[in-house]
């Protein structure tokens, strides 16, 4: 009686044993399954955002459409090279992530820059600005000439988006995007040793619909018509160039924004005040028209121009945009004018107002202007060649000798992408700089890039 009952009891427990294997058997297999539903439901989703990027290029909320490649730096991603013949390679991993209804990505690119520069008529201190990028009032003037190389990563770049589309339609999109430029090595980070740099805001806005809040491209700037650099920017002496903080209304061809205001006035020679003490927000409206020719847009600008006593009005208009010359090549183009334009070109090349004879505030009429021809040789090499020039009406009796007055340059370039997404440029470029009281400099430089986008 008691082998007969141990055997039946071992039977039955190895029965339940298993029963049990089967079940987590099927359960991993059907997680298995799901596993790879998800797979191929991202691969899908990734493929048909690679399909979609490679259609067009994106721009920032309100801006033209990116016709030719976007500007190093400016937060719009320039128009990538066809991928080679045959079955494209997979990505390591995928820059988006679904979760639910909102879809979340990330990217950005690792930039080295490595230049040398020869200034004719001074130096460009150490760490500061102009030794990194082409900055049009930093070339010097009245001094001996010099000559320095520089190699820096400053400009890698790191972006964090989410969408969602909500059960009443509604789409909602918000946006992060980071450097590592603060300023300069004078200000941030140093070159003993760590060349350690911490990440700079550049743009924070949210969209709901047709509305944008936050930090990005002031909507006076038409991204569309900037040209490919391997400069930071590079013709930013003829181009409207800003990020702030503000409130946007995109309706069709139609855009209109309140945005954050400064006044940046010169208060005698050579002390420049930036005042707070601003009342009402700087106003914008632009209009676009695009097609397969190209595009085209005009934007206008109202301030307030006020110091603690005094106040004034500035106004600005500005045309830029692209013409498809032909199949291989593109024209690039901005000009922009009017009193109190200042801070908006050239990295604040110019006051927005000065102090008059009588301590009055007065508008500074600015005008600046770039064009550029950008040429496809093949699939994956193309150049461009661009001039920009800014002028300033201004009176060295009242805002002092060593203003700017007059900037030019030119420059040339040649990248080549040995595969999508890795950029190796040169560019060779020349800048001159006259101040009010009648001197001039010249600058020379051999910029060179290594640029991989992720």
């Amino acid at each position: 009686m008691f082998v007969p009952t141990v055997a039946s009891a071992q039977s039955s427990k190895e029965s339940e044993q298993d029963a049990r294997i089967q079940q987590l058997e099927a359960e991993l297999q059907s997680l298995k399954q799901a596993l790879l539903q998800q797979q191929d439901q991202i691969s899908q989703e990734r493929s048909q955002r690679e399909a979609e990027l490679a259609a067009r290029p994106p721009v920032q909320p309100g801006a033209a459409p990116l016709s030719g490649p976007g500007m190093q730096g400016s937060g719009a991603v320039a128009a990538r090279p066809a991928p080679p013949a045959g079955k494209p390679r997979a990505p390591i991993q995928d820059t988006a992530i679904v979760s639910g209804d909102s879809h979340f990505s990330y990217g950005g690119f690792i930039k080295l820059d490595m230049m040398s520069t020869r200034t004719s008529d001074g130096t460009i201190a150490d760490g500061t600005p102009g030794r990194m990028f082409y900055f049009p009032t930093a070339t010097p003037v009245g001094g001996k000439g010099d000559s320095y190389t520089d190699f820096h990563a400053q400009f890698s770049r790191i972006w964090f988006g989410v969408d969602r589309v909500t059960d009443a339609g509604d789409t909602v999109k918000g946006y992060v995007e980071f450097d590592f430029f603060g300023g300069g090595n004078s200000n941030v980070g140093n070159e003993k040793f760590s060349n350690g740099y911490p990440p700079t805001l550049r743009h924070a806005y949210v969209q709901w619909n047709r509305w944008t809040a936050g930090q990005t491209w002031t909507n006076f700037m038409d991204l569309g018509s900037l040209p490919e650099s391997v400069d930071f920017v590079g013709i930013v002496d003829g181009t409207v160039f800003a990020r702030q903080a503000q409130l946007r209304y995109t309706r069709g061809p139609w855009s209109f924004s309140l945005e954050n205001p400064q006044t940046w006035y010169q208060a005698g020679s050579p002390a420049h005040v930036s005042s707070g003490e601003n009342t009402l927000p700087d106003v914008t409206a632009r209009w676009q028209t695009k097609g397969d020719w190209g595009h085209f847009s005009v934007a206008g600008l109202a301030r307030e121009l006020r110091t603690g006593t005094d106040k004034t009005q500035g106004y600005a208009l500005s045309v830029a945009g692209s013409f498809k010359l032909s199949e291989r090549d593109l024209l690039q183009y901005t000009f922009s004018g009017g009193p109190g334009l200042g801070r908006y070109i050239g990295f604040g090349m110019a006051p927005d107002a000065y102090l008059d004879g009588n301590g009055d505030l007065e508008a500074q009429d600015l005008y600046a202007g770039f064009a550029a021809w950008r040429h496809n040789w093949n699939g994956s090499l193309r150049s461009t060649l661009a001039y920009s020039a800014a002028y300033i009406d201004n009176d060295p009796s009242t805002v002092g000798a060593l203003s700017t007055r007059r900037t030019q340059s030119w420059r040339a370039n040649l990248i080549y992408s040995p595969f999508p997404r890795l950029d190796l440029g040169a560019e060779v470029s020349w800048a001159k700089r006259e101040v009010a009281g009648g001197l001039e400099g010249e600058l020379a430089r051999l910029h060179t890039t290594v640029k991989y986008t992720f």
